[in-house]
């Protein structure tokens, strides 16, 4: 989600062909779905509720016109010979890391246990990445190569997406900024539950180009740091990584990414706050 994306700007990998999401995430679920399924229920980090605003907009609705979104994109990358093709070896690291945070998201949100999760690779410049709702993920070039990531910093990047997704982030925004809540649920009421559908359906175009609260923020990324650290991720990555994303933006003068992703101070320190409460399940999922 979260991005700007200039599709003008799409390098070439090579061409792709399909990856089957489902197969790889019960090859990665078998070895951990217990652990997943019975301790990620009990979240450490503190993030309330997830907003009753999304319940105006169904999210069948919004997680359809996020495939259709994706799925545009890619083929827009596909024709420019920009999306990487499976024998990409920054594709297969990136497919690697989702596996092992996917089978930590249902906890989260229950819908995503049928989400076709999927991860692609599009050549760019651009510092960005995305997770659209439904689980469609991608990274552009442009991530890996300027910041130099480490694994357990896309980790935190790949799990901070996710966790715009699995908290219905968009699902609410589009609630709120489609003529307000309250709006929406008079027009729930006096036109049918159709006509909100067809609001979502609509409103799906804008999911490229979405930029959430600072709270949604606030949110991915501590539920982001939890998905990753279960996951064997060093949770101190989290912390690296936007100090990484703060010395790019102050040598580029401002980033896609950070458009929509605001760094500074309280950021990092928010997540250094949270450090000790991940630390555990990230020294256990070690041990495992």
């Amino acid at each position: 989600m979260c991005i700007r994306c200039d599709r003008s700007e799409f390098a070439a990998p090579a061409a792709a062909s399909p990856w089957n999401p489902r197969r790889a995430f019960l090859l990665a679920a078998a070895g951990v779905a217990g652990t997943a399924l019975s301790g990620a229920a009990l979240a450490q980090v503190n993030v309330g509720n997830a907003s009753m605003a999304r319940n105006l907009v169904p999210a069948d609705k919004i997680e359809a016109a996020g495939v259709q979104q994706y799925g545009q994109l890619l083929e827009q990358a596909r024709a420019k010979g920009a999306l990487a093709g499976d024998g990409n070896p920054q594709l297969q690291r990136l497919r690697a890391i989702a596996n092992r945070l996917i089978p930590f998201a249902t906890p989260w949100n229950a819908r995503a246990r049928e989400w076709k999760w999927e991860v692609n690779l599009i050549g760019s410049k651009q510092i960005n990445a995305f997770c659209m709702p439904g689980g469609k993920i991608a990274f552009f070039t442009g991530i890996l190569e300027q910041l130099k990531l480490s694994d357990d910093e896309v980790a935190m990047v790949m799990g901070h997406e996710m966790a715009h997704a699995l908290r219905e982030h968009a699902r609410a925004r589009m609630a709120k900024s489609a003529g307000t809540g309250a709006a929406l649920s008079i027009g729930a009421q006096l036109l049918g539950l159709g006509q909100v559908g067809d609001l979502a359906a609509r409103a799906g175009t804008q999911l490229i180009t979405l930029k959430f609260s600072r709270s949604d923020e606030t949110e991915a990324d501590l539920v982001g740091l939890e998905l990753a650290a279960r996951a064997g991720f060093d949770p101190k990555a989290s912390v690296s990584l936007w100090q990484k994303m703060a010395t790019a933006s102050k040598n580029q003068g401002g980033l896609n990414f950070l458009s929509t992703h605001p760094t500074g101070p309280d950021r990092i320190a928010k997540l250094e706050a949270n450090l000790p409460k991940v630390e555990k399940l990230y020294r256990d999922a070690r041990k495992s």
